[in-house]
């Protein structure tokens, strides 16, 4: 049975959609229509937790290898799987023990790495562990250490266990995208079909759980710069690239020109050549250019 597609990509997160009758295609109107709030957390994720008007129930904080926050009054919690609404809600409810009518706003401030699954055609399908691009972000009120960056792999052992990141700088991280994970699978094959990208994403157990899926025309990212099919990628995401029947030399042409492939490749010259051995070429050489780069090929002097 077919997965329903996803709504597409914003700034937080996906939402189901149903296609149009009669087609596979998620028109405007269904775009439009997404929620922010699917983004699952994790351990690593580092969330600003504000109790309105009461500060000192609020900071910043990470969640523990454990997959638990520890918070002011309610100690332990645990938030691995939960979605951003969830989490809110369930502190919502746990603060009412200490609070009367407390209202809380919950927003992610840094990403963990994560984990995807690169199959179908590329150069090295497998998992890889993305990381986004990286910011430093600062706690308004606190003082930054003479500027520099930290992340969250760079806490101090007593502010990881602690789970308090307030009175710390860390990284603001971009989540990775497909396009990521297409380069750190080092590129295309000859019958790669960027026509046709899938990627597959688990729903939150909280939102019913299950699967979605959605097809991409990658094509336009790498010919046009099309971001609204190059989407982020969440973790335990898969993605996968159709082949072809037949080689598509003026898309492998055209993605060889941008920086998904690799900027190098090696090669392995053999037989009558000064130096043979593995080389190391820029994308696109040459089989002149391999032979150069073994000084050239070897000629044989007569006897006598």
């Amino acid at each position: 049975m077919a997965l329903p597609l996803l709504a597409g990509q914003l700034s937080g997160g996906f939402a189901l959609a149903q296609p149009a009758k009669g087609s596979g295609v998620i028109n405007i109107e269904q775009r439009r229509q997404v929620r922010y709030d699917s983004y699952v957390l994790g351990p690593g994720d580092g969330l600003q937790i504000e109790v309105i008007d009461i500060p000192e129930l609020s900071g910043t904080y990470s969640i523990g290898p454990d997959g638990t926050l520890y918070l002011p009054r309610l100690r332990a919690v645990y938030a691995s799987g939960l979605t951003i609404e969830t989490l809110r809600s369930f502190l919502t409810q746990q603060y009412t023990a200490f609070v009367k009518r407390p209202r809380l706003y919950v927003r992610p401030v840094a990403y963990r790495p994560i984990r995807v699954y690169v199959g179908g055609e590329v150069k090295r399908p497998g998992y890889y562990q993305l990381s986004g691009v990286t910011g430093s972000f600062q706690q308004p009120g606190n003082v930054s250490n003479q500027g520099s960056k930290s992340n969250l792999d760079n806490l101090s052992i007593a502010e990881a266990q602690s789970g308090n990141l307030a009175s710390s700088p860390f990284s603001q991280t971009a989540l990775p995208t497909v396009f990521d994970a297409l380069r750190n699978a080092q590129g295309l094959t000859p019958f790669s079909d960027l026509r046709k990208v899938s990627v597959t994403r688990k729903l939150p157990e909280d939102e019913g759980g299950g699967k979605v899926r959605t097809e991409l025309n990658f094509l336009g990212v790498i010919t046009n710069g099309d971001e609204s099919q190059n989407l982020r990628l969440f973790d335990g995401d898969v993605v996968v690239v159709a082949k072809s029947d037949e080689i598509l030399r003026d898309q492998l042409l055209k993605a060889g020109q941008t920086n998904i492939s690799p900027q190098f490749v090696q090669v392995f010259v053999s037989g009558r050549v000064k130096q043979p051995g593995p080389q190391i070429l820029p994308q696109a050489s040459t089989l002149n250019q391999a032979l150069i780069s073994a000084s050239g090929p070897k000629f044989f002097k007569r006897k006598g």
